[in-house]
């Protein structure tokens, strides 16, 4: 599965591919191989160094080294071959024990300052479990008794009023009940408290121009009532939303050209950026960015930010959200787009940072004129 990955396919279609042509592993093989690929491929530079070689044999030879369980090695039955002369392996250095790609370091670097080293090392462990609780249909209390009751155990994430951290049986969520009838949604610590910090209002008009799966449009839709629309680039993505609002009890209204039913009180703009901030869901994304691609992604950003500047009502909001720690993403991003439109103001720019829990977050929020909002 790794050489697989590693010569250029994505991960998460090769495993699906992989356990369709491999009937004969269970549901907890499965699960086993799927989450050793991803700590392979979180720490890929380290692993390699360890394992003596950058395949999927190295990594989980360098894995195995890691975790002081090298002795799995030992081709007895199933197990792989004994480490061969050219597989001594020796430890990661600077950036490798860091998995930080070289090129990427300088622009980290700047952007987290002295808290590069501990974010990047946490970056390198899975991602804790998040739920968003409905709010429109009931508390965390009675949200955590449901999950209870089908083993599922939850405890209250601090400073964020919707979020509950999964601490066990969390693979059995999909199928419990609360998620079935829309009482919760995986979704982000940090995705969660960034809809928290948008400015909304009763009866607002919103907009969530880049809305994805539409996490964030449900997870406004819960915090109070809202003429809601959703709009995506590629409208592939939005095909569950529909099931998904229903579940919810929301009304979402999806579009194809906002542009026609503007103004918006309210538009977010969650763009297409890095995903350095959530590389530990998502750790292809790290080894997969190219310094072309990330211009491709900050000039795509500026591009949607001047698309929907216009479509926001004159004492309407634009915010503008990325999961990127890069200042070229976040910061340098909004002084540019002030610089383009000098009638614009910046009141709010908050980060997220994945060393309180969640993944890292960007949030801007733009308006016409003078600044309405306090810089924290």
């Amino acid at each position: 599965m790794l050489d697989w990955i590693l010569a250029g396919h994505p991960a998460e279609p090769s495993l699906t591919t992989w356990a369709r042509g491999h009937r004969f592993a269970g549901s907890a093989d499965r699960h086993a191989i799927r989450d050793l690929v991803y700590d392979a491929l979180r720490c890929q530079r380290s692993f390699a160094a360890l394992g003596g070689g950058h395949s999927g044999r190295g990594l989980m030879l360098g894995l195995a080294r890691s975790r002081g369980q090298e002795a799995l090695f030992d081709g007895t039955g199933h197990a792989p071959a004994p480490p061969g002369s050219d597989e001594a392996g020796r430890p990661p250095e600077g950036m490798e024990a860091l998995d930080c790609p070289d090129w990427l370091a300088p622009a980290l670097q700047a952007a987290l300052g002295p808290e590069f080293a501990p974010v990047m090392q946490v970056l390198q462990r899975r991602a804790p479990v998040f739920l968003r609780v409905n709010l429109a249909k009931g508390g965390l209390l009675a949200a955590q008794a449901s999950l209870a009751g089908e083993a599922i155990t939850t405890e209250p994430a601090a400073g964020v009023r919707t979020a509950l951290q999964v601490t066990g049986n969390a693979r059995k969520i999909k199928d419990s009940a609360a998620y079935g009838q829309g009482f919760v949604e995986l979704q982000d610590l940090s995705s969660q408290d960034l809809c928290l910090a948008l400015p909304l209002s009763p009866g607002a008009r919103v907009l969530d121009y880049c809305a994805g799966g539409g996490g964030k449009t449900l997870a406004m839709a819960a915090l109070m009532p809202l003429r809601l629309y959703a709009h995506d680039a590629a409208p592939q993505r939005l095909k569950d939303l529909t099931v998904r609002a229903d579940r919810a009890g929301a009304t979402v209204t999806l579009t194809g050209k906002p542009q026609t039913i503007a103004p918006f009180d309210l538009i977010l703009t969650d763009v297409p950026c890095s995903g350095s901030g959530s590389w530990r869901r998502d750790p292809s994304g790290k080894w997969a960015l190219t310094p072309q691609r990330l211009a491709d992604l900050t000039a795509t950003q500026a591009a949607i930010l001047d698309t929907a500047a216009p479509m926001v009502a004159p004492q309407g909001v634009l915010a503008y959200a990325t999961c990127s720690l890069l200042a070229e993403e976040n910061e340098a991003q909004i002084a540019a787009f002030l610089t383009r439109h000098p009638l614009w103001s910046c009141g709010l720019q908050r980060r997220w940072s994945p060393l309180t829990g969640g993944d890292g977050f960007f949030l801007a929020v733009l308006t016409q004129g003078p600044a309405q909002l306090t810089q924290p």
